[in-house]
């Protein structure tokens, strides 16, 4: 048997209170809870080198689908949107103009969806005036008000002068409509960059003055932002502490980001790292306003692990962290959450081997209390996973997959989860 299919089922018989280094390995889920997988379709890039994908499903079951890719040193933002038992996919569209290409293939462009058959995209462009000087960008939103047919010309959002990084962003809409846009910025010239905000209420036209959160912030650990059904808006990063220990923090907005409450630890981990990890947090509110987050971490002791946490608080406290992967043997990591209304949630993972690279699934139908236990869903060498959820149960798990060597190809796998085990209107 493979190490990454060896699984452990376990309960809660571990007991931290909060802040506490000891990590209950989640309890799991009755087999019946498993989600019904759909058929595969696999997007060939043709030599392209690409990034991960990045996806949304609409509330009607629409997939928007998004990459960053590079061919003969082109390098751009693609985009494809997949309408509801539309038979085949459609060749992607480059949305990003010649005279802005994105500026690295580290990671992908951000993606999100409003209620107005709105779509926005966030991605980092070379400084035009860098002059050689390294990691130097600016930070663009691209938006589409027809459901993603067109999209209009990208505006700046960092609004210094600096020629520096603005980049590992982050995008959301809020239920009222307002864009929230996050990022790990230098304008300052530290070391340590710092985490940045800004918002627009009419769809993208104009931003608001940016807003710097926090500091120091480590230089690589991707912002992460989400809102509430009330218009709390939550921002996750990955926060330096004296003695180099990095913790995922988030910190929250009760006036549609216009200020932000100080930042909170989620985990307690207490990871001494010299150096970015490159493993960003990631995050979901429910209708009955549950902050969830999972997140990478090595803690004190090295040991590799994906965790989750959830707030009934707005963020002000967490519950004691909970470990999610089972798998003895391999390295956990880039987790990825998706969360619904009714407080279903998927998380995906990587879970490497010596010589495997595989990416596995686990679901909650009951707000967090119990997950299914993790689910191969790649047949070949894969990574970048990512995960979409929309309120009907409708979801869709992608990732790129080494399917012809040395060729990477994105797999979309949608998936169906079954009813949730809690009532929508009763918190757990």
């Amino acid at each position: 048997m493979k190490p990454s299919r060896v699984l452990f089922f376990a309960s809660f018989a571990l007991v931290c209170g909060s802040g506490s280094l000891l990590s209950p390995v989640i309890a799991t889920e009755p087999p019946s809870h498993s989600v019904t997988l759909g058929s595969k379709y696999i997007i060939e890039h043709k030599g392209m080198q690409t990034t991960g994908p990045m996806a949304q499903l609409a509330k009607d079951g629409t997939l928007h689908l998004i990459w960053g890719g590079e061919q003969q040193k082109d390098r751009g933002v693609f985009y494809l949107h997949v309408k509801p038992k539309q038979e085949h996919f459609p060749d992607p569209v480059k949305i990003s103009p010649a005279s802005t290409p994105a500026a690295t293939l580290h990671e992908p462009p951000a993606l999100a969806l409003g209620k107005k058959n709105d779509v926005y995209i966030t991605w980092t462009t070379p400084h035009p005036n860098a002059m050689g000087k390294l990691f130097t960008s600016l930070l663009l939103l691209s938006r589409s008000l027809d459901g993603g047919q067109t999209f209009l010309p990208p505006v700046r959002v960092n609004d210094d002068e600096a020629i520096t990084g603005h980049s590992f962003d982050h995008v959301t809409v809020s239920p009222n409509g307002s864009v929230h846009i996050t990022w790990l910025d230098n304008r300052e010239g530290k070391k340590d960059p710092a985490t940045y905000t800004s918002m627009s209420h009419d769809q993208g036209l104009t931003l608001s003055p940016n807003l710097k959160l926090d500091e120091p912030t480590c230089v690589c650990c991707r912002t992460f932002a989400t809102t509430a059904p009330d218009g709390t808006v939550y921002v996750a990063w990955r926060k330096i502490f004296p003695g180099s220990i990095r913790e995922t923090v988030v910190a929250r907005s009760i006036d549609d980001g216009q200020s932000f409450s100080p930042s909170v630890i989620v985990g307690h981990d207490q990871w001494a790292y010299e150096g970015c990890p490159h493993r960003p947090a990631t995050m979901g509110v429910d209708q009955h306003g549950r902050l969830y987050v999972a997140w990478y971490t090595e803690g004190p002791d090295d040991s590799p692990g994906v965790y989750f946490s959830y707030s009934d608080d707005q963020g002000a406290t967490f519950t004691p962290r909970r470990q999610l992967n089972l798998s003895k043997g391999t390295f956990p990591d880039h987790p990825q959450l998706a969360v619904n209304q009714h407080g279903q949630l998927l998380v995906a993972w990587e879970e490497q081997s010596p010589v495997r690279r595989e990416v596995v699934l686990s679901t909650s139908l009951d707000r967090g209390q119990t997950f299914s236990s993790p689910q191969k869903l790649n047949t070949k060498k894969s990574k970048s996973p990512a995960v979409a959820l929309n309120d009907e149960g409708q979801a869709v798990m992608t990732w790129l997959e080494q399917i012809a060597f040395p060729a990477w190809s994105t797999v979309v796998q949608p998936l169906t989860l079954p009813a949730s085990s809690t009532a929508p209107g009763t918190p757990q």
